[in-house]
């Protein structure tokens, strides 16, 4: 197991994608890390897309990026939810600049922009997000995944394999 002693923080919002919130979990568990799921405190537990839910174990303004060894951001419309918490934005931006490995897919490149992630970086995620990563800096790619330096990102839930396996 990898990544036992680890510590994930996974961000949730009402809209998530069902698999770019769980697969990453999943996996992350299976190679032992704790994975924290943290909403932004509007209520305790999110709906995806499609009604499925999950529980926050921690609301963002109780936590800090000095407790996790990474923080990873699943698509949906949730990411666009969660721009409006400064303490997620926060958080992100926290992880970032402190070297933190910082994961988005699909729409989670929103909060990477709000956080300020993606200025001098190479990212990807849903085509629809590309005029948002390039007007904050980022220079745009059309890879499953993208790594570049402590950020990671990747574009749709068919991508999943790869970009659990670059935060892994």
């Amino acid at each position: 197991m990898r990544l036992t002693g680890r510590r994930v923080a996974l961000l949730i919002e009402d809209d998530y994608q069902e698999l770019e919130a769980w697969y990453p979990v999943l996996r992350l568990q299976e190679e032992g890390a704790t994975v924290v799921i943290v909403g932004s405190g509007r209520k305790s537990t999110y709906d995806s897309k499609l009604g499925y839910p999950i529980t926050a174990d921690r609301s963002a303004d109780e936590v800090s990026a000095d407790e996790f060894d990474a923080v990873v951001i699943p698509g949906g419309f949730a990411p666009d939810h969660m721009r409006l918490s400064k303490p997620m934005v926060d958080l992100v931006r926290g992880a970032y600049e402190s070297g933190k490995l910082t994961a988005a897919i699909c729409h989670g490149g929103w909060m990477l922009a709000s956080a300020g992630a993606v200025r001098g970086r190479r990212a990807t995620g849903y085509l629809p997000i590309r005029d948002d990563v390039v007007n904050a800096g980022g220079e745009w790619v059309d890879a499953e995944v993208v790594c570049d330096g402590n950020v990671i990102t990747s574009r749709t839930p068919e991508d999943l394999p790869a970009f659990a396996r670059e935060i892994v």
